[in-house]
């Protein structure tokens, strides 16, 4: 499978066309639109989300909520385009009352993309680079998150620090058993406001997050995402781009604000011994190999090794103050502030629904690459086959 999106953040669109989904997959779009809701809710989201309430349509690919093999297009309406039509009309001359954003803001992709693409006004490229992007990247996330719901994997996610204030629930996967995908626990993280499974933490979450508001500031933190159901063998060790967890790793790099991905123990297992950090085998009473532990976050070698999958990523704080850092005009040369546009305060909770559709994208390629066909009941046999083959 494969894919690729455009729009801009205050265009009239967000879009895409995934190629490869096999024929058969029943979808419809509340099931994408259940996703979309979940990434624009979190404590800490910015007016942006008070505008938009993401809806997808189908263009193509679809009859009768069943895809019938051809490319899937989807498309994903900006209700703030209205208010933007002037300022990002995509013909004509730009009108002389448009004013150019020129003083770009430090941790955003503003001068980079300006220098590489040769654009005076930023505008062009913080339209691009915005986490607006991010609501198209759920929409087809979640089409691959229903092929793996077919196949019976599932796909959670969970807030574990906001600002250096951390929860805990989950933190020791030493016995392979994720609570938080416990059914009530994760009940709890789906009704946080800050997807986090401990109370008193999250008040503590808040507590920052009011307080980097009212000094005009943002908050980062970490999330984790869980995969259960994963099959051996996704993935490869005979090429650097075949590796799972290299392909995870840059999924998630590609989210905005990520500074940093772990798999399993992560960057602990460099403070440890090699005993305190490899999963030991065993034979289960039915004769099927198991592991002790999942230290290894479910991949060893670049391949899926049938534990669940564990994996973290950190955000940075939004580049985005509403106190401005200080940045220069490259217009005139001159010292100003730095650019001001409608941002979160904190897009962690929002970031980790965002990072299961990445995951499960990922998870879904190579999951196709795997286990082939051109139809959904076509791939179940094959599966079938496979996990029979698994266990002689």
């Amino acid at each position: 499978m494969r894919y690729l999106s455009g729009g801009e953040s205050h265009g009239l669109c967000l879009t895409a066309i995934i190629e490869g989904v096999p024929a058969g997959l029943n979808l419809d779009a509340e099931y994408i639109n259940t996703q979309l809701k979940r990434r624009q809710q979190g404590y800490g989201r910015g007016g942006r989300m008070q505008i938009e309430s993401d809806r997808v349509e189908f263009i193509s690919g679809l009859r009768f909520n069943e895809t019938i093999g051809s490319p899937l297009t989807l498309q994903i309406k900006n209700r703030d385009a209205e208010n933007w039509r002037e300022t990002m009309a995509p013909e004509g001359e730009k009108p002389a009352r448009v004013e150019p954003v020129t003083s770009p803001r430090p941790g955003h992709a503003d001068y980079a993309g300006g220098v590489k693409y040769g654009r005076k006004d930023l505008r062009d490229v913080l339209e691009r680079s915005s986490a607006r992007e991010t609501a198209i990247r759920v929409a087809v996330g979640s089409v691959a998150r229903r092929i793996l719901e077919k196949m019976d994997i599932h796909v959670f996610s969970h807030v574990v620090s906001i600002g250096g204030i951390g929860d805990e629930t989950g933190k020791d996967n030493e016995g392979g058993q994720m609570r938080v995908t416990e059914p009530q626990v994760y009940a709890k993280i789906e009704s946080s406001p800050l997807r986090c499974a401990d109370a008193e933490k999250e008040k503590e979450m808040i507590g920052a997050i009011d307080r980097a508001k009212e000094e005009g500031d943002t908050l980062g933190g970490v999330f984790e995402i869980i995969v259960t159901g994963v099959p051996p063998g996704l993935g490869s060790h005979v090429q650097a781009d075949r590796k799972l967890d290299g392909r995870l790793a840059g999924g998630l790099m590609s989210l905005q604000g990520i500074k940093g991905v772990e798999i399993g123990l992560g960057c602990r297992a460099a403070a440890e011994r090699g005993s305190k950090v490899h999963d030991p085998f065993y034979y289960t009473d039915s004769g099927e190999v198991a592991r002790s532990t999942n230290r290894a976050g479910g991949i060893e070698g670049g391949i899926s090794n049938g534990e669940p999958l564990v994996v973290r990523a950190a955000m940075k704080p939004i580049p985005t103050l509403a106190t401005p850092l200080p940045s220069v005009d490259l217009a005139t040369g001159e010292k100003s502030d730095a650019a001001v546009e409608r941002a979160d305060v904190c897009a962690v909770p929002a970031a980790s629904v965002v990072g299961e559709a990445i995951v499960a994208w990922e998870l879904a390629v190579a999951f196709r690459e795997k286990i082939a066909g051109d139809t959904l009941e076509e791939m179940k046999t094959f599966y079938r086959a496979y996990r029979d083959l698994m266990r002689h």
